[in-house]
């Protein structure tokens, strides 16, 4: 047998660099890396050594670094991914927020942090935790309950095994999500003398499950006994690439449709069977047909609350849930009538088993309405008063392209683009399963790593961008041009809405409403500017049209700073969402509340 001999940590990034997509890339296109003590004399080596086979960039924070690695897997549907390493400690503890970002999403990202010594010789080594009952619990340990793999890297044969089943996870249509391996320091620069042919490389594919015959067969029963059926898309119609067959199976059938967050932009908005999305950032018109609907037909959609209103959305008496996914357990949900299948192919079988089979028009006038209302809202304001979220959403949809994505995470902006948003095809790219804030600066990034002919709008609130804003000097290190909307709105407003809606007082959300000595005015433009990119603040909605027009040609980050009004809601469409309202309070405010609250667990759903 032919061996090689090389350091664990060299056999690692060796290995990887020959992991091939079916179109023969790299299915991990680089390493997103913060050197310490625990990983710069091993994999730092190692990595250097490998030069542009596996490509290393730095980054200024290790969460953040792990945001564009997982905002580039999504932007490649899951194609293609990125790996992350951190030393041992705080660079470790870091990622573990991304890691949980990444298992919500079901987006695949390889964590390699360093871990203590195997051989405990220098135990305990700097920034080890220490466990007074167990001894091999190490920080890397709260990875355990935010990956779909972990695997602890304490002698180098381990690789042979750990490193197939991280790629096997990260590639599995069902299981995908974040691996960790766990290395340990010593373990790194260990030699061993590796099989040759482990370094073979490898094509990883990606399995399109057909459906089981007898739920195929309940799934069309249940859609011939249908009158009002709706298809509700969710993401794994994009990572199935199943966007074309999903509009052809609503057309042919003639069944309208909505989209969730993660779904949403696998159908143009233009199509006329489109009805927007559903539930908490429902449009009017979708919300309608959700209301309506005898029969829900979830495709690639894991039904979070906020699509089901907290399951209050989908109301007509005797409705049925029929749900579409890769994997059993997302199928099953709610009572669910399931079929187990990639989403493209149960389209396909379902369709052509249905034949002909068509349903009567939906009521495309309430589309056409629920547009009209939304170009009232999008409407510059007239006079000198400040613009609400809704006109901003507006203004940069004016001068968005089919080429334009637009990209957020958390704050206001998730909900009012959700529900007012017209995506084309592939433009939208939300993060609102785990709904993080400070993900997207650097998922912006990501996003144009892994699509740099796209326009890329990062839309962000002043909350948000305070939480973590430092890859902004990594794009313009990189050269990695696009464009962020501030919005200014002086705190958390999105919150403090909710706050004032559950009945409670304004209280430590906005600025105002906190507790300080000094006041706050945070100048955005000169720290956008401080970290090299270009910035401007706009005093309204004409100057931020004129400045995303500029931005187009710009080959560095540009920040675009808006004052806007936190007051206001999208001011159209939503539903109720279960909040949970105290039952005792000295606020009527909260009493009031209250009642509302106990009004929308009344309507609950729990079992289908």
């Amino acid at each position: 047998m032919t061996v090689i001999r090389l350091t664990a940590a060299q056999a690692m990034v060796k290995w990887l660099s020959v992991q091939r997509t079916p179109e023969g890339d790299r299915f991990i296109e680089g390493v997103w890396a913060i050197f310490g003590h625990g990983n710069v004399a091993g994999l730092g080596e190692a990595l250097h050594g490998i030069g542009e086979a596996l490509p290393t960039w730095r980054g200024q924070n290790e969460q953040t670094m792990a945001h564009a690695a997982i905002a580039y897997a999504k932007a490649k549907a899951r194609r293609k991914a990125m790996a992350v390493t951190s030393s041992i400690g705080p660079g470790a503890t870091n990622m573990v927020t991304a890691a949980a970002l990444a298992h919500v999403n079901r987006l695949p990202v390889l964590f390699v942090p360093g871990d203590v010594f195997a051989n405990r010789a220098p135990d305990p080594v700097l920034q080890q935790i220490e466990d007074f009952d167990d001894a091999t619990v190490s920080a890397n340990d709260c990875f355990r309950p935010v990956v779909r793999y972990f695997d602890r890297i304490s002698r180098p044969e381990h690789l042979l095994t750990a490193l197939p089943r991280a790629l096997r996870v990260m590639t599995d249509p069902a299981d995908c999500g974040p691996v960790c391996l766990a290395f340990c320091q010593d373990t790194q620069a260990e030699a061993y003398d590796y099989p040759a042919e482990f370094f073979e490389p490898r094509v990883w594919h990606i399995r399109r499950p057909e459906p089981d015959a007898r739920e195929l067969a309940e799934a069309v029963a249940a859609i011939r006994a249908a009158q009002r059926p709706l298809i509700v898309a969710g993401g794994g119609v994009i990572y199935s690439g199943a966007e074309q067959t999903l509009l052809d199976f609503a057309r042919m059938h003639n069944i309208p449709l909505v989209e969730t967050q993660a779904g949403k932009g696998a159908v143009d908005w233009e199509e006329p069977l489109h009805f927007g999305s559903p539930g908490v950032t429902g449009t009017g018109c979708g919300n309608r047909l959700a209301a309506e609907a005898d029969l829900v037909i979830g495709v690639g959609t894991r039904f979070q609350d906020f699509t089901t209103g907290s399951w209050t959305v989908f109301s007509a008496p005797g409705r049925r849930l029929l749900s579409i996914n890769i994997h059993g357990y997302d199928a099953g949900k709610r009572g669910a009538q399931p079929l187990v299948s990639d989403a493209g192919v149960a389209l396909e079988r379902i369709s052509a088993a249905l034949g002909g089979h068509r349903f009567a028009d939906p009521d495309f006038k309430a589309r056409e309405d629920w547009f009209r209302t939304t170009d009232a809202l999008f409407a510059a304001p007239k006079g000198n008063e400040l613009p609400t979220d809704a006109q901003v959403i507006g203004a940069v949809d004016r001068n968005a392209g089919k080429q334009s994505v637009i990209m957020c995470a958390a704050g206001t902006m998730p909900g009012a683009l959700h529900v007012l948003w017209r995506a084309a095809r592939g433009g939208y790219h939300m993060e609102y399963g785990y709904s993080c804030m400070g993900y997207e600066i650097a998922g912006a990034m990501g996003i144009k790593m892994a699509l740099p002919d796209r326009d890329v709008i990062c839309m962000v609130g002043d909350g948000s961008y305070m939480m973590a804003n430092s890859e902004l000097a990594t794009a313009v290190m990189m050269g990695i041009p696009f464009t962020v909307v501030l919005t200014d709105n002086r705190g958390y407003g999105c919150i403090n809405r909710l706050q004032q809606a559950t009945g409670g007082a304004p209280f430590n959300n906005l600025l105002d409403d906190s507790r300080h000595v000094n006041a706050l005015h945070l100048d955005f433009v000169s720290h956008a500017r401080g970290m090299g990119a270009n910035a401007v603040k706009v005093s309204g909605i004409a100057g931020l049209e004129e400045e995303m027009r500029k931005a187009k040609a710009a080959a560095i980050p540009t920040v675009i700073v808006i004052d806007t009004d936190p007051g206001p809601g999208t001011g159209a469409g939503g539903h109720w969402w279960d909040v949970a309202v105290p039952e005792v309070s000295s606020r009527a405010e909260v009493r009031e509340a209250r009642k509302g609250y106990e009004e929308g667990v009344r309507r609950q759903r729990l079992v289908n």
